[in-house]
């Protein structure tokens, strides 16, 4: 904390660079809800090459519902740099928001070859599994990542899930009692412990 408020001290804002500036304002016409004016204000730097903004650009669009725009500029990074694991990440956003799974799937598979235990592509890929009814593949997917994550509620959520469609609910009811043991508010647990009660 003291590093923080020292390097806030050294250096304002005044200081940064004219780049600097442009991610200001991208960021705050973002937080104002006003994407495309948020995305025009970095232009000038994706022109120029920068992968970044590239990136916020396609974020953007995504967020402004323009989901072919985003995925393109997702693209547009991966065609310069194929090992960005950051805009492959950013392209399942879009490509799930089209309800387009196994390009979704595809996309986190390659993410997956580069770092296998990456979170991020792990739960993106279960989703896809479960929009795909893969639920042979989705219960072992979540299982193995529950091993990898212990703490986390997500893929044991996705187990649950995975076990229901498979008729196993001494499975599914497990799964979700292990959900309520890490988040015991959680209201999907909940409802299913109401519902078989």
């Amino acid at each position: 904390m003291f590093l923080i408020m020292l390097t806030n001290s050294m250096w304002p804002l005044s200081c940064f660079g004219q780049t600097d500036n442009l991610y200001l304002v991208s960021y705050r016409l973002e937080a104002e809800g006003r994407f495309e004016a948020a995305a025009a204000s970095l232009q000038l730097l994706a022109d120029s090459g920068d992968d970044f903004a590239k990136m916020r650009i396609a974020w953007l669009a995504y967020q402004s519902g323009s989901y072919n725009n985003s995925v393109g500029g997702y693209l547009s990074v991966l065609q310069r740099n194929a090992g960005a694991i950051e805009a492959r990440q950013g392209l399942l956003l879009p490509l799930m928001a089209q309800e387009r799974w196994q390009d979704a799937a595809a996309q986190a598979q390659i993410i997956l070859a580069q770092s296998s235990w990456d979170y991020t592509a792990n739960v993106r890929l279960m989703a896809c599994e479960e929009a795909l009814r893969q639920w042979e593949a989705l219960e072992a997917h979540a299982m193995a990542f529950s091993k990898a994550y212990p703490s986390d509620a997500t893929a044991l959520v996705y187990l649950a899930r995975a076990r229901i469609h498979r008729k196993n609910a001494a499975g599914a009811r497990e799964a979700y009692a292990l959900v309520l043991a890490r988040s015991p508010a959680h209201q999907e647990a909940l409802a299913y412990f109401k519902s078989v009660n």
